[in-house]
């Protein structure tokens, strides 16, 4: 395994940083002559078994504690903690003997021969438990993979990771805290893998930043929260991290999603009960548009970044679902659009990821569709993000916000029927590397506040904001304004160039004060070029 860089104290428990780096780094141990994504599903699985064995110990404990504190005797005890309904009424998988991580972590170099029985590989053991747990978890049927004993998975190194992954010390906080944490490394993961997957990560995988956007500007205190191509789930983890920094109760949503992808969406059913969340994903992977799994069920919150710009889909030109135009055969843009205006309860809200052209595109149709969106006055708030965002494309996106209802009545204090906020954020985020740009928690709370701010939610309420326009950021543009530039919703049409701060200094003076720092520089330059030669003198002499 490779060595831990350590504090002093070798006892002291490990930073979340290092925790995920030694974890990486073991786990890129294994990748040898795997492909990207079948590495993933290994990683991402035995993340996967440590977190609900975990969940399982930490539920047996409380039945324990809870069944001696009432009087029963420890015998007694005994033959009540394998009652299943204990555990799955609390929303804990149960967990066979043979599946829980304590014996997969005593057996991590296999299992020898004994008793007639050949040896097993911990491969083996793996796969084994993988496939207990699922037969006692209906919801997990088909969800978890069994791949770890396959010829291209080198066993000994399989079984160093499972030895790290028992090792491993979580700070303190009980077994909740170190499953929040595990819950964490997962998320770590999925964007690590995003990354070393390039073009293809962004199928499953979202930047947080950008789904924090979306979380917070729309606010899913309560209600059905729904993503029609729900990718490895990240709305809805973000959705409940936002619950808890509100200190909000988590079980007051409804989860609800939908991913044609097989691989993507198992890992989102691992990823949301990694994360002690209840969703329904449907029974298998299906596609949006041949098959709405959910179609009787009106959606309060939609978060969605669908795949981008795509050519080939599931088109009906009969299908109800197309009230605003058919979308174009050759790009399925405005039918992700309009299948999420179709599913928005009558109060609901929206917030979807797309490519910067479905702003202005007149292809296809598209611009008749987007003017009759536009005139239906669905259009709440237009965000240009800035570039790079994504790992995965060079594409600059976009967020469009849709709400069915802009009234004060509902949800805001102000009325905006008829007008649509433009933020333009292209200047906002940081360079992490070369190659990403990642939004701080003050670049996200400036875009949230000003539309909570233009909408007069309670939350701009409570903090005393108020909506002003701000040249080169933001601006309400009504619908005639909006009209008149050919209903095209690129940001920057509408809220101008930054003011630039006036300079007061005369011009003559300027131009004197800084030919004097030129001529300045200019006699330093030539002090140093001399030092210069004077030690290459040295030298040669």
């Amino acid at each position: 395994m490779p060595p831990r860089k350590r504090s002093a104290d070798p006892s002291a428990p490990m930073t979340m940083k290092e925790l995920k780096d030694t974890l990486w780094k073991a786990a890129d141990k294994l990748r040898g002559s795997m492909d990207a994504s079948q590495y993933k599903d290994v990683i991402l699985g035995l993340v996967f078994l440590k977190y609900v064995s975990d969940a399982f110990d930490e539920r047996r404990q409380q039945i324990n504690d809870d069944l001696l504190a009432e009087g029963y005797r420890e015998d007694q005890v005994a033959g009540l903690l394998d009652d299943i309904d204990e555990y799955t009424g609390a929303g804990v998988f149960w967990v066979p003997t043979t599946a829980r991580w304590r014996y997969l972590a005593e057996h991590a170099k296999g299992l020898p021969a004994a008793m007639g029985e050949p040896a097993r590989t911990v491969g083996e053991l793996v796969d084994d438990a993988m496939a207990l747990i699922m037969g006692a978890n209906p919801s997990l049927v088909g969800t978890l993979p069994r791949i770890f004993n396959q010829d291209n998975v080198e066993q000994r190194r399989l079984g160093e990771l499972i030895d790290l992954l028992n090792d491993t010390r979580f700070t303190g906080g009980g077994a909740s805290k170190a499953r929040d944490l595990l819950g964490e490394v997962y998320e770590y993961f999925l964007g690590k893998f995003a990354a070393a997957e390039g073009k293809r990560g962004g199928e499953f995988y979202t930047p947080p930043g950008v789904v924090r956007v979306l979380v917070e500007v729309l606010e899913p205190y309560q209600g059905r929260v729904y993503d029609p191509c729900c990718g490895s789930g990240g709305m809805f983890v973000q959705t409940e991290k936002f619950l808890e920094r509100h200190d909000a109760d988590t079980q007051a949503i409804s989860i609800f999603g939908q991913e044609l992808n097989e691989r993507t969406w198992r890992m989102a059913k691992m990823n949301l009960a990694v994360h002690g969340l209840n969703a329904n994903l449907g029974s298998k992977w299906q596609d949006t548009f041949a098959r709405d799994i959910h179609p009787d069920v009106a959606m309060d919150y939609v978060l969605a970044n669908p795949p981008f710009n795509i050519k080939d889909w599931a088109r009906s030109e009969s299908d109800p679902r197309w009230k605003y135009g058919v979308p174009p055969a050759g790009n399925a843009n405005y039918a992700w659009v309009q299948h999420i205006l179709s599913k928005l309860a009558p109060g609901g809200s929206a917030g979807v990821v797309m490519a910067n052209g479905s702003m202005s595109t007149n292809s296809g149709g598209e611009g008749d569709i987007r003017a009759r969106i536009v005139e239906a006055d669905l259009v709440s708030c237009m965000v240009a993000l800035p570039t790079q965002l994504f790992r995965s494309t060079g594409i600059p996106v976009c967020v469009w916000f849709f709400a069915k209802d802009k009234t004060a009545g509902d949800g805001g204090a102000v009325d905006r029927t008829g007008q649509v906020l433009f933020i333009d954020a292209r200047n906002l985020g940081h360079m992490v590397d070369r190659a990403e740009r990642a939004l701080s928690d003050a670049d996200i709370a400036r875009i949230a506040s000003t539309f909570h701010a233009w909408r007069g939610t309670p939350s701009a309420i409570e903090a005393g904001q108020t909506y002003d326009d701000v040249a080169g950021f933001c601006k309400s543009a009504t619908l005639a304004e909006i009209k008149a530039a050919d209903y095209a919703l690129t940001p920057g049409r509408y809220v101008g160039a930054a003011e630039v701060e006036e300079d007061a200094e005369p011009l003559d003076e300027k131009i004197e004060r800084l030919t004097g720092e030129l001529f300045a520089q200019f006699e330093e330059s030539a002090r140093l070029e001399q030092v210069v030669r004077e030690q290459l003198g040295r030298i040669r002499g």
